[in-house]
């Protein structure tokens, strides 16, 4: 640990570094009054270059381009500017090409979700809050609990063996274009894919029995963390979970439809606040201003906005979440953790059933177009939350303006919020020990940004936290590198 507002300000300037959207570096401050926590902020240091590097760029080029954000989820990316690029070619593709990116885009969930929960997340709850940070990581839980930690691998390489088989490599797939796809699913691939889904399904299970063992024995402390409630929003099809199409629903705090809406006019309906202490945007509804009009994405929204998980076994789990609160949203930021394996299990169900389709092997997968609008919008449910890809083009297809919100900027409310409530409910200001960095970490864990996609190093995630007197002097301040 370090102390002193010099080794902070050398930091500051290292996070701020234009790479990317500074994927792992983050600040948290804690500010004093009376002895007692007044005021938790979550900084985050984002510079969002892509939607300047992609001006002047072909459209078709976007894909390619915009797959480069995040490491852990590119394929989210790339299917969010290719639907874009349906749009601007006005094209409906063929009916096999939308299964094929449906297929790649649940491995994408099934591979992120079971990084997030095996190797990031499991370890604070197998291990413990306040084990040494030297064993509380993936290496600490292969050695301890090795079965568990091979079934989360296994599962992460069926979903990355799906993205591979569909498009053509893991990471940064080339086979998903504005049209369609460029080539079919070749059928030994298939029949390999559907060897292994049963085994995968009984994984999982084991994972989701876990998560809600430990909720049922740590009860009290699941409700109290990060526990606040928030509108929420993410795609449904009527309302059954969804999350490649279908319309954009918005629920408030008590699970009343506020609005619903074609996404390809979210910008109606959607809002981004500037704090100044922020790089990462604040969105929020434009109708319930800011902040009353903030709003929750990813797991827990989209188990919270849905009604319906047709497939068998995960709807048993979906109904027994819906009972948490009686029905009503379910609000601890902890429960993201839960959902995560229940969306696992639903994906790994509906692979099956896309596997199974009879035109899946079809070659109609793509179709021609050329530049006829001069918009695109593409949006889907990257497994962080909902992912919107908005590109202005001219005559000729070359884009003169971007926006991009992303699943984590749609989160940083709740993320800010989320520190604030477990400083306050769980940490002594005067006395802070390890245990309680990393307390307030898993806190924004429960979101599993994209502040740290690019490595993954949580638990050596670069974090500060500064405590300030209610003067506003520096007082203590506790660095991880």
């Amino acid at each position: 640990m370090n102390e002193g507002r010099e080794d902070f300000m050398s930091y500051e300037k290292i996070t701020i570094y234009p790479v990317t959207r500074i994927e792992g570096h983050a600040k948290i401050t804690i500010h004093l009054k009376d002895d007692k926590i007044d005021r938790v902020l979550f900084h985050v240091d984002q510079f969002r270059g892509f939607e300047k590097f992609i001006e002047g760029r072909y459209f078709e080029e976007a894909p390619i381009i915009t797959a480069k954000i995040c490491g852990i989820c590119p394929l989210s990316h790339i299917l969010g500017a290719v639907k874009a690029g349906d749009m601007i070619m006005n094209v409906e593709i063929p009916y096999t090409a939308k299964l094929l990116r449906r297929l790649a885009h649940l491995g994408q969930i099934i591979q992120s979700h079971c990084l997030h929960f095996f190797y990031l997340a499991s370890p604070d709850l197998l291990l413990g809050w306040d084990s040494s940070p030297a064993i509380r990581n993936v290496a600490g839980l292969i050695e301890k609990y090795p079965d568990f930690a091979m079934k989360g691998i296994k599962l992460r390489k069926f979903g990355q063996t799906i993205i591979e088989y569909v498009g053509g490599a893991r990471i940064n797939p080339k086979n998903f274009i504005c049209g369609g796809v460029a080539q079919p699913l070749e059928h030994q691939k298939r029949e390999n894919l559907l060897n292994q889904i049963d085994e995968m399904i009984s994984f999982c299970l084991e994972g989701i029995e876990f998560i809600k063992n430990y909720i049922e024995k740590n009860k009290a402390f699941v409700e109290k963390y990060a526990n606040f409630e928030t509108n929420f929003i993410s795609l449904t099809n009527d309302g059954i979970w969804e999350v490649y199409d279908g319309k954009i629903r918005v629920i408030d705090r008590d699970g009343k439809v506020l609005e619903e809406f074609n996404y390809v006019e979210y910008y109606k309906h959607v809002g981004e606040y500037i704090e100044k202490w922020s790089y990462l945007k604040f969105p929020f509804l434009l109708k319930y201003g800011y902040p009353d009009g903030v709003y929750r994405v990813g797991p827990l929204a989209r188990l919270n906005t849905s009604t319906k998980m047709p497939t068998e076994k995960a709807s048993i789990e979906f109904n027994y979440f819906k009972q948490i609160n009686d029905y009503k949203p379910v609000h601890p930021s902890f429960y993201y953790h839960y959902a995560r394996m229940i969306e696992v299990l639903h994906s790994l169900e509906l692979v099956y059933e896309i596997l199974m389709d009879k035109d899946i092997l079809s070659n109609e997968v793509f179709v021609k177009g050329k530049v006829e609008k001069e918009e695109g919008i593409g949006v889907i449910e990257a497994p962080r939350g909902t992912l919107i890809h908005h590109y202005w083009v001219d005559e000729n297809g070359t884009i003169l303006k971007c926006n991009m919100i992303v699943a984590s900027g749609n989160n940083n409310w709740a993320m800010s919020k989320a520190v604030e409530s477990i400083a306050k409910d769980f940490v002594d200001p005067l006395n802070i020990q390890e245990k309680d960095l990393n307390l307030i970490e898993g806190g924004i864990r429960c979101y599993d940004p994209c502040l740290s996609c690019s490595t993954h190093a949580i638990g050596q995630m670069p974090i500060i936290i500064q405590v300030f007197d209610e003067e506003n002097r520096l007082i203590k301040q506790f660095l991880r590198e």
